[in-house]
């Protein structure tokens, strides 16, 4: 029983590893008699699990919450800004303002999730190196260097030409409320 017991994970493992690498290895349970095969209930259905991880990884655009409300994030849940100097469907940061300033790029077409409204998404190609920087409603979006971690909205308000993207499109310029040195928290 003990040889079972440590093969079947192993059989288990191996399986796995074959499906990841696209091979069509049999489930290890098949190679067992039917009085040693346990039956669960509660066990996830792979396909729709790699489906949805697969499809998380593959955003570019989403949408999330925070002290400013609902705005664009990508993927990993970073928040994305928009430039007042940039013109619709041209990016005005180049050069040094790249470096604080990064575009959100890609490779194929943008995608997106819940809460972001398709027919805003685009893209154009940058003059600088020719890469493809994502756009909602005309507008070059980009990241800001300080953020961190999902949530952080640190870039907010900077030189007063940098805000916050809202799902409609629109620049969102209030500020992130200050919270006072009495309840634990820092000055944003």
């Amino acid at each position: 029983m003990r040889l079972r017991t440590r093969v079947l994970p192993l059989l288990a493992a191996a399986s796995l590893i074959g499906a990841a690498c696209g091979d069509d290895l049999p489930d290890a349970a098949d190679d067992l008699p039917d009085d040693e095969v346990v039956e669960t209930e509660d066990e996830p259905d792979d396909a729709a699990t790699e489906n949805d991880a697969a499809t998380q990884a593959d955003v570019n655009l989403t949408v999330a919450d925070s002290p400013l409300g609902e705005h664009l994030v990508d993927g990993d849940g970073l928040t994305l800004y928009l430039f007042d100097n940039d013109e619709p469907g041209e990016s005005n940061c180049t050069g040094d303002c790249l470096a604080s300033w990064p575009p959100l790029t890609v490779d194929d077409e943008p995608t997106w999730g819940d809460g972001v409204d398709g027919d805003l998404v685009g893209t154009i190609e940058r003059e600088d190196d020719g890469s493809t920087q994502v756009t909602y409603d005309g507008m070059p979006l980009y990241f800001w260097a300080a953020d961190a971690a999902p949530g952080d909205v640190n870039g907010q308000g900077v030189n007063d030409v940098w805000w916050v993207v809202a799902p409609d499109g629109r620049a969102i310029m209030e500020m992130v409320p200050e919270t006072s040195e009495d309840d634990g928290g820092g000055e944003y």
